[in-house]
Order: structure tokens, then C-alpha cells, then sequence
């Protein structure tokens, strides 16, 4: 047997950092124990050899290998009772049977006891690369299947928050330390066990039953909170649940993902933020809208006839304060989202339904100022997982600025398309632009364009910051074009279902 194919492969002995495939030959044939030593060798394999089964067992018992080449028919201890013994000591080592064409009926019995292959006398160097290159490539399989579970396995470990997933028979898969903790799970291992064995909250229950129940055609989010007694106080904790299907490439419910969150701290906060705008709402809001009808009473001129100087006047002062209560409503808005309070549940949403009454929505404004407001047609757009409220409120945004900003005899126009992923939301104006330098300010708090043709219209600089955090929380993305006095593009992109 003559070779010059060499190949290395990883294993036990150590090259240029990687570990190469140990092969042990059991053969009562020394010639063959020789040129398969020699030929495996030459392959880069890390190869040891045994005369008889009794030998080879007792190397099996005191190391591992990767590949096993077993001669079935061997004075003493015959291949297949050794077969059997290498499998209860290394159920993961490839055994390869070797035999002659008269004992082919005992390879296809070694096969069904848990051989990978086997190979004929004689045979060439070829023959035996296949053979050695399939069972290679099997470990290889296996090790990158055990190497990903282990890496997921150590990720969902070491997750702040809890996980746990069930079969389609609502049986716990997995569950990692934080979930057992929030659910106060002690003792033995709950996995291969019911899902109500380890979790008794009812709300938890019914969600893992409707998220199995969830038809192939929809997806959902599910979520709810739960209030768990925690310590030897009994101190109550909140702990936000999510809850999704998960499913194989026909959509058929595999069984479920449950994800639990500790949101105490935030719902501290948002109740010291819930005193706090009511303080706001109280002692700035309400006093503001009282001037603002005392303003309008006077402007309708029921209080009596003004000039027209006073009217100017009077006009500016409304417009300033209707800016400061819009101000007062969106920070407090921004300060909810950035603080996660702001509900996000989410649904499988069709976007060109919100593209088209949004159109319609701006109609009036836009033909008031004679600019043209046009939906782009769509192409069939994939469903996305989004809150409705918050999709209007993101476009309402962009296209309320696009209008602001573009002069009279302008165009507006809104569309939407597919790219990869996602589906992206378009705004597009023939307006004042964005000049270059300030393009990467214009998602900060307060900022706003100034130049001589914007410095007349009103605004807060919260709109966009808002647009930026809802779309962030929705997992997308936003990125805007745009050329000093050439107008401005703004895309929002947003994860289909």
C-alpha cells in the first residue's frame, strides 16, 4: 500500500493546535495491523494497534479513541463480544468492523449492534480512507452537536434572566438557574419532568397552553406579570413572562420558550415617575392649558374686540405655550420608553394598512401647505411583530416632520419595502435638508436643525429621539439621507414575523 495523500485530522495527540484523531487496530493479522498502521500514519492519524481483542480491550479500558478498526473473527474474544464491551465502556467511539466476504452475515449483525461500518478483505488504501473519511466526519458531527448544546447550555446558565423551554407535550427541556430560583424550584432536576411539576402560577400555565394552542399562520409574543414572594421576608417581587412557540421549518409547534425578567426596580421607578407626572401634569400642564383657553378666549375675541398688533401678539404667546405643553407630554413620554415602561405588546402587524390610513391622516395638512402627499405602491410586504400604537406613532412622527420641513410646492412620499429581514418604512421629502455635519446630532434629546429657513418652524427635538427608541425596542433600526436643501430620506426598518 502506497499513499502520498496526506491529511490531518483532530484527535488526541496534539498538532499545530489541534488534536489528532487516535485510531487503535484490533487485528489478529499482523500484516494488516502494519499497512493499516502504516498507511493511517501517514494520514496524520495517531494510531496504536492490538493484537488480539483481549489486548485491544485492555488499552480501551485505559484510554479513549476516536476510531476503532475491529477484525470480527479473532482467536479468543470474537469482534462482536468485544463490540459490545467497547460500547458500554465508550458509547462514543466509531467502531469499524473489518471482514472477509465470507463473514459478511456477522458485519451486518456487528451493524445492528452498534458498529458505524465496515470494510472487506482485502482491501485498498482507498477503501479505507472512505471508510476512516465517513467516520471522521460522523465524530466531527457529533462533536460539533455536543460542542453547541454545551454552548448554549453555559449561555442560557449564565442569563440573568430566567428560561425555560417544554416540549409540544409540556414537558421541561431545559430550565436554568434563574428560572428555578424565581419559580423557588428546589431539589432534584426538573428536566424530563411536566411543566407542573416545576411551575404551579396559573397565568404561567395558561400562556405555555395557548402558545402550543398558537396556529402554524400566527406568531405571538405573549406576555404578562406575576407577583412572587421572595427571602425570609416574603418581600414581593414582580417578574415579567414572555412566552413564544417555537417551531420547525413547517411551522409545526415544537413546544415552548418562557423567559421571566425580575422588573421590581422598574416598577418602583415607574410608580415614583407615575407621582411625578401626576405632580407635573398638576402644577405645570393644567395651569399651562388654563392659559392656553384664556389665550383662546381672548384671540375668538369674546372678551371683547383686540387689534390687530394684539392679536400678533397674542398669537405668538398661544403658539409658545402649546410648544411647552407638547414638550412636558413628550419628555415625559421619552422618559417612560427609556425607562421600559412603555407597554410593547406586540402582534403580527400588515404595514402597508398603517402606511395607507396615515396617508390619509396627513392628507388635510399636507394639501393645506400645497404639498403633494403620496404613498409609493407597495409590493407585498411579510407581516412584522410590532405594537400598532407605537408603528402610527413612529410614522406620524416622520412624516409630521417631513411636512414641517419641506416648503410649499413640495413632495412627501411614503412607501415601504423588503430588504433581507426586514421590512423597511420609508419617508421621503423634497424639503430644507439636513446639512452633513449634523446628521449624526439629530436623535439627541432637544437638538433641532437651525438654519435660516427652519429657524420658523415649531418643535420640541423629541420626536425623532422618540422614533429612535421605539424603533430600537422593536429590535430595528432607522438611518436617514440627506443633502442640505435636496430634501431627506428617513428609513425605518423593523424585523419581519
Amino acid at each position: 500500500m502506497t499513499d502520498t495523500h496526506q491529511q490531518p485530522q483532530p484527535g488526541n495527540a496534539c498538532v499545530d493546535g489541534f488534536q489528532k484523531t487516535s485510531v487503535l487496530i484490533v487485528d489478529d493479522e499482523e500484516r494488516i495491523r502494519h499497512v493499516c498502521t502504516q498507511m493511517l500514519t501517514k494520514e496524520g492519524y495517531d494510531v496504536a494497534q492490538a493484537a488480539n481483542a483481549d489486548i485491544g480491550l485492555e488499552m480501551v479500558a485505559q484510554r479513549h479513541f476516536d476510531i476503532i478498526l475491529l477484525d470480527l473473527l479473532m482467536p479468543g474474544i470474537s469482534g462482536l463480544e468485544a463490540l459490545e464491551q467497547i460500547r458500554e465502556m465508550h458509547p462514543d467511539t466509531v467502531v469499524i468492523v473489518i471482514t472477509g466476504y465470507a463473514t459478511l452475515d456477522h458485519a451486518v449483525n456487528a451493524m445492528k449492534n452498534g458498529a458505524f461500518d465496515f470494510v472487506s478483505k482485502p482491501f485498498s488504501p482507498q477503501d479505507l480512507r472512505i471508510v476512516v473519511s465517513k467516520a471522521i466526519e460522523h465524530i466531527r458531527t457529533l462533536q460539533d452537536i455536543t460542542n453547541e448544546k454545551s454552548r448554549v447550555r453555559t449561555m442560557i446558565n449564565h442569563l440573568a434572566g430566567g428560561v425555560m423551554a417544554t416540549d409540544n407535550c409540556k414537558v421541561v427541556a431545559l430550565a436554568n438557574h434563574a428560572f428555578l430560583n424565581f419559580v423557588d424550584h428546589r431539589g432534584e432536576t426538573p428536566i424530563g419532568r411536566p411543566v407542573t411539576d416545576l411551575v404551579k402560577d396559573q397565568k404561567i400555565l395558561a400562556m405555555i397552553d395557548q402558545a402550543l394552542a398558537m396556529p402554524g399562520d400566527q406568531f405571538a409574543e405573549l406576555n404578562d406579570e406575576i407577583t412572587v414572594a421572595s427571602g425570609a421576608d416574603g418581600e414581593e417581587r414582580i417578574i415579567e413572562v414572555r412566552c413564544v412557540p417555537f417551531r420547525d421549518r413547517l411551522d409545526r409547534n415544537l413546544g415552548t420558550i418562557t423567559v421571566m425578567h425580575d422588573v421590581t426596580a422598574l416598577k418602583r421607578m415607574d410608580q415614583m415617575k407615575s407621582e411625578f407626572v401626576a405632580m407635573v401634569s398638576h402644577e405645570i400642564r393644567g395651569p399651562l392649558n388654563s392659559v392656553l383657553m384664556q389665550h383662546k378666549v381672548i384671540l375668538d375675541e369674546l372678551a371683547g374686540e383686540i387689534t390687530e398688533k394684539q392679536r400678533e401678539i397674542l398669537t405668538r404667546a398661544y403658539d409658545k405655550i402649546s410648544a411647552l405643553v407638547e414638550l412636558s407630554t413628550e419628555l415625559l413620554d421619552l422618559a417612560k420608553m427609556e425607562s421600559g415602561l412603555i407597554a410593547v405588546d406586540k402582534e403580527r402587524l400588515q404595514l402597508a394598512s398603517i402606511l395607507e390610513d396615515q396617508l390619509a391622516f396627513h392628507l388635510p395638512k399636507a394639501q393645506s401647505k400645497s404639498i403633494a402627499l403620496e404613498l409609493i405602491p407597495l409590493p407585498e410586504l411579510p407581516p412584522v411583530l410590532a405594537n400598532r400604537r407605537n408603528m402610527e406613532e413612529v410614522l406620524s412622527n416622520l412624516i409630521t416632520n417631513a411636512i414641517n420641513y419641506t416648503p410649499e410646492g413640495g413632495r412627501v412620499a411614503i412607501g415601504a419595502e423588503i430588504d433581507g429581514l426586514f421590512v423597511c418604512m420609508k419617508v421621503s421629502d423634497t424639503g430644507y435638508g439636513i446639512p452633513k455635519e449634523e446628521l449624526d446630532q439629530i436623535f439627541k434629546r432637544f437638538y433641532r436643525v437651525k438654519t435660516e429657513k427652519t429657524r420658523l418652524v415649531i418643535g420640541t427635538g423629541l420626536g425623532l429621539p422618540i422614533v429612535k427608541k421605539i424603533v430600537e425596542t422593536h429590535n430595528g433600526h432607522i438611518q436617514v439621507q440627506s443633502e442640505e436643501g435636496q430634501g431627506s430620506t428617513f428609513t425605518v426598518c423593523i424585523p419581519a414575523a
